[in-house]
């Protein structure tokens, strides 16, 4: 599957049912690199693998969440994601925040994410 659009679709997919972190092995790169907002860029798949399963470590419950739009402009994909989760600690929050996504041969290469 080579198409951007279907690749991007199998991965929000993914996240959306409880399977991000299958997807994450399969369709990021072993280089990618990760961003939120204007943060520091995390490198690397080792690293960004640690960050995500902490990520869903600190999920309490999933409560909803889906993807309100999505696009393609050439080995770029933009999808704009409302999430409502509950985080140990921190409890109930809604998120809304955009993904932007370049690929390359199938993968991830780097992928930021913006949101408030």
């Amino acid at each position: 599957m080579s198409n951007i659009a279907e690749l991007d679709k199998k991965l929000n997919d993914a996240i959306l049912s409880g399977r991000a972190m299958e997807a994450f092995e399969e369709l990021y790169d072993d280089n990618i690199v990760m961003q939120e907002n204007a943060e520091p860029e995390y490198r690397g798949k080792d690293f960004n693998r640690k960050r995500e399963q902490e990520f869903f470590q600190s999920v309490e419950a999933w409560h909803g969440g889906s993807v309100l739009a999505s696009a393609v402009s050439g080995d770029v994909s933009f999808s704009e994601w409302t999430m409502d989760v509950s985080l140990k600690g921190v409890g109930r929050i809604q998120m809304a925040q955009v993904a932007v996504r370049r690929w390359k041969n199938g993968k991830i290469v780097h992928e930021r994410f913006y949101h408030k």
